[in-house]
């Protein structure tokens, strides 16, 4: 956890002094300023709201938004809708874990560098199948492609 990470949470906290109901905002607020929500902050929010740490987990638990595990410094998002799928998403997947030196079960690389998820649709079928990598969309990929966009990020 980082050295300022009381100081961060007191901030996220304070505009909320006094009102129960603010469980979602202050989740959401954790996650954008740590990229996820580390079980430190969790507890602090229950706390800070006097509910359990198991009712805040509920909530967050509930919404997809949340995660609970830090992601990678550089997203990587395979399409698995339709289009992509039948284009060969699956074998991107692979392909992307492979060149990661990630096995199936794993989403992040050890150094955090870089994180792996699917994603339904981003609504681009006809560039079938696509790859969102940070905020840079690729297009008609193919195996062949991994090694070269992953040398962007690096």
């Amino acid at each position: 956890m980082q050295e300022n990470f009381g100081e961060q949470m007191a901030a996220i906290l304070a505009p909320y002094k006094g009102e129960r109901g603010a469980i979602i905002p202050i989740l959401q607020k954790v996650q954008e300023t740590f990229g996820y929500l580390p079980q430190e902050a969790t507890a602090l929010a229950a706390r800070f709201l006097r509910i359990s740490h198991s009712e805040v987990y509920g909530v967050a638990s509930f919404y997809a938004q949340f995660r609970f595990s830090r992601p990678g410094d550089h997203g990587v998002k395979i399409c698995l809708g339709t289009a992509c799928h039948v284009k060969g998403a699956e074998l991107l997947m692979d392909s992307f874990k492979r060149e990661l030196g990630l096995d199936s079960r794993e989403d992040v690389t050890p150094d955090y560098k870089f994180g792996v998820e699917s994603v339904a649709c981003f609504g681009s079928c006809a560039l079938a199948p696509v790859v969102v990598v940070d905020d840079k969309v690729y297009g008609r990929v193919s195996t062949s492609k991994v090694k070269n966009i992953l040398k962007e990020f690096e």
